[in-house]
């Protein structure tokens, strides 16, 4: 269990996710050639110092260990206001070195209400996939939420699958919903349950359908709205934020596995809630519930997940930043009956909002049949 934890920890460093319609503080050089015509440029990355009970190679002694958990490059660009895109890179599986291509894709502005993106991104997920490590609950600093979000984790390359969806922002930016339809061939790719590809022997044999993936979301903003497609789980204060969304997706025959084909299904709601003048500061509070679904194919992927955070900045800086002191806890039981749950406690230093970041935590993971793992982690988080 303690490797499996101390991997997860290099794998969830890397679970980011990114837009140029994000968020305007990330960091970026900016070309431009006439009226809505641009060139941007960017990059950024998530090192570490990380020290797990008994993961020291005799197996009684905690580890130290220094990690570049996390680098990307960022272009974007811009023919006029009616068609933008993007090409990110990221450091694939897990941080082992290869550069890998997260994002590629187009976006047309049909009108200023709708979009549709085409290529590599991130399909309509979750809060926690739609917002990243980079931009999570909690204000970011290498945190993925890969206990209980698991599809961004485990799905596409990083997230990320090959598709066209309809993106979509009402009601002035109060109503978001977004909908498509995708590859979706690597649902489980770091899951380690050994699933098959479409065209392996293994779906050969088992005559499994070469079905496309369909994934939706819903989002409902009460207070501020909250525009553009993906998303960040921390406003750092700038918003009064009350928002709800529901995301859901399903492929048929998406469980293959060596013996078996079933299909894959997943749905969840999210809640974001963030008060700026609650005393001397902003306090945010977030929650979610998951539920997966694969035929009983992958048992250890099936099941129910529940994440729950919360943050407080406080608004008198101190030195270059501010304070920020945080908690979550993640659950999920999988119907394998094998629980895992993760608490985190900790603080942010936030220097520049997104960009300039330094946390320490805690971790504790608490795994069936298995002994309890404690983690320190000290992570920076920069974007330029």
């Amino acid at each position: 269990m303690k490797a499996i934890f101390k991997t997860s920890v290099l794998v969830s460093a890397v679970m980011a996710s990114l837009s140029i319609y994000a968020t305007s503080s990330q960091a970026a050089g900016t070309i431009t050639f006439g009226e809505d015509k641009y060139v941007s440029v960017g990059f950024g990355f998530i090192s570490s110092y990380s020290s797990v009970e008994d993961a020291a190679a005799n197996g009684d002694d905690r580890s130290n260990d220094f990690s570049l958990n996390s680098a990307r490059l960022y272009l974007s660009g811009s023919f006029n206001k009616y068609i933008k895109g993007m090409l990110n890179t990221e450091r694939s599986g897990g941080g082992e070195g290869n550069i890998e291509v997260i994002d590629a894709n187009v976006q047309f502005q049909l009108t200023p209400e709708i979009a549709i993106w085409a290529g590599r991104f991130l399909s309509p997920s979750d809060r926690a996939n739609m917002a990243g490590p980079y931009y999570s609950s909690g204000g970011g600093g290498g945190y993925w939420a890969n206990v209980s979000s698991r599809y961004g984790w485990n799905g596409g390359v990083i997230g990320r699958d090959e598709g066209v969806a309809f993106v979509g922002s009402f009601l002035e930016d109060k109503l978001a919903v977004s909908f498509g339809a995708f590859e979706g061939d690597n649902i489980f790719r770091f899951s380690g349950v050994g699933a098959q590809k479409e065209s392996s022997a293994a779906a050969a044999a088992l005559n499994a359908d070469d079905k496309l993936m369909y994934a939706g979301r819903v989002q409902v903003a009460f207070w501020d709205s909250e525009p553009g497609y993906y998303g960040t789980g921390n406003y750092f204060g700038a918003k009064d934020i009350l928002t709800v969304g529901v995301a859901a997706r399903q492929k048929s025959d998406g469980a293959i596995s060596t013996t078996a084909v079933g299909d894959y299904s997943s749905y969840s709601v999210d809640f974001l809630m963030e008060k700026k003048n609650v005393g001397p500061g902003t306090l945010s509070l977030e929650a979610a519930y998951y539920d997966y679904d694969t035929d009983k194919v992958f048992l250890a992927e099936e099941g129910d997940a529940y994440y729950v955070g919360a943050g407080y900045l406080f608004d008198t800086p101190v030195g270059w930043g501010k304070f920020m002191p945080f908690a979550r806890y993640q659950e999920f039981d999988a119907d394998n009956n094998i629980k895992t749950e993760r608490m985190d406690f900790g603080v942010n230093y936030v220097i520049a909002p997104y960009n300039a970041l330094i946390s320490a935590e805690y971790q504790k993971t608490e795994v069936t049949g298995a002994s309890d793992t404690d983690a320190i982690l000290i992570s920076l988080q920069m974007q330029f």
